[in-house]
């Protein structure tokens, strides 16, 4: 995309990235990403606000270039993640006067990462200012949104947040605003699930913090920018501090029929008494919709078979994956089946142990389910009605 201008001397000067479709080699794309990088021009001075992915380096030289390739003074690194970073090293030869302003804990990433020598920085602390003639941007520290180095830019004079990963969406979009709140939305939140969940209280803390600025757009690192910033404000609210729902998140994987016959009446039960429920079947589904599913859960279900005395590997994945996002769940369980034996149950439970959650009486059977196999699974369910009446 060309360079667009968001605010008076303020330009988006980043790259979309259409046709990304995993990024760490971990995190589905569905709808490509953007990294933006946005040029902030003063009467005296100007600033760059991270850079881009180094494979989108020639989009940023290209949108600088159309702006008549204005001298850069400083590159404003909020986060040293090599998708906002990686072409500071292009840009500080490209602006061989120009100064990387970051701070300290970011500065050592940077030089491990990306190796840029240290007469190469400013550090600045927590609340300090940077003044570019008529316009000053005043860092604010938000770590572990989501590394422990990250911070946040506020330009007062324009009110506009430049926020980072915090509150972006991986949305690949010709828009310089968000147009379509709908799909926005969505994308945000499956940001927020693979990527924010963890680190809630953080984010709670961060969220009060801006609430003190005054805020006319929120620009992000990562999507379009929020020209009606509580759009995206009172969703994080929502995800990271709001009650869960009541929804039932059932995970499964079956093997040779047990389980999933057990997964559907489980499901028939819950849905007859009123009960939300979001099912997966782990050999299929897409990871980041099941993420996404625990932003609002207020019980986990994660459905097995045995194998090797333990959970099948899907299974197993689906519970390190729950247990790495740390969401805001209130119970848990397991149901599954077995052949001869194992510690299906203990193994789980013990892979979930960074949830806050009471585990549920789980439902394991032997072979193919029996009506008092069923009887259980329909106990389990008022169970979990009668926990989600209290919600």
């Amino acid at each position: 995309m060309k360079p667009r201008k968001i605010k008076e001397n303020i330009y988006s000067v980043g790259a979309v990235d259409w046709d990304r479709r995993l990024f760490d080699q971990l995190i589905p794309l569905p709808d490509g990403t953007s990294y933006n990088s946005y040029l902030v021009t003063g009467g005296e001075k100007n600033a760059l606000i991270d850079t881009v992915d180094p494979a989108m380096e020639h989009v940023l030289r290209a949108n600088l270039r159309e702006l008549g390739d204005p001298r850069i003074d400083y590159v404003v690194c909020q986060h040293a993640e090599q998708d906002h970073s990686g072409s500071i090293p292009a840009v500080l030869e490209w602006y061989p006067d120009a100064k990387v302003v970051t701070n300290p804990r970011c500065m050592g990433l940077l030089i491990d990462l990306l190796h840029i020598p240290e007469e190469r920085y400013i550090t600045v602390e927590d609340g300090e200012e940077l003044a570019l003639g008529g316009k000053t941007l005043k860092f604010i520290y938000a770590p572990w949104v989501h590394w422990p180095e990250t911070m946040l830019t506020y330009l007062g004079e324009e009110r506009v947040l430049f926020s980072c990963d915090f509150l972006g969406s991986h949305l690949a979009t010709s828009e310089a605003f968000v147009t379509d709140e709908s799909a926005t939305y969505e994308a945000a939140k499956r940001y927020y699930a693979e990527i924010m969940m963890p680190f809630r209280a953080q984010i709670a803390k961060h969220l009060d913090t801006v609430a003190g600025l005054a805020i006319d757009l929120i620009a992000p690192s990562h999507g379009p920018a929020y020209d009606r910033p509580a759009f995206i404000l009172d969703a994080y609210c929502d995800w990271a501090t709001g009650a869960p729902k009541n929804l039932v998140v059932v995970a499964y994987v079956s093997m040779h029929d047990s389980t999933r016959l057990m997964v559907e009446h489980f499901v028939r039960a819950l849905g007859g008494l009123g009960v939300q429920v979001m099912q997966f079947d782990l050999a299929h589904a897409d990871i980041g919709k099941l993420a996404m599913s625990l932003v609002d859960a207020a019980t986990v279900i994660i459905g097995t078979p045995t194998v090797l005395g333990g959970p099948h590997p899907q299974a197993a994945y689906a519970a390190f994956l729950v247990n790495a996002l740390k969401p805001k769940a209130k119970w848990a369980t397991v149901i599954g089946s077995f052949g001869w034996g194992g510690r299906t149950v203990e193994k789980l439970q013990g892979m979930l142990g960074s949830l806050d959650v009471e585990f549920l009486e789980p439902v394991l059977v032997k072979g193919l389910p029996r009506e008092a196999d069923y009887g259980a699974l329909d106990t389990l369910a008022q169970t979990v009605y009668d926990k989600h009446c209290a919600l």
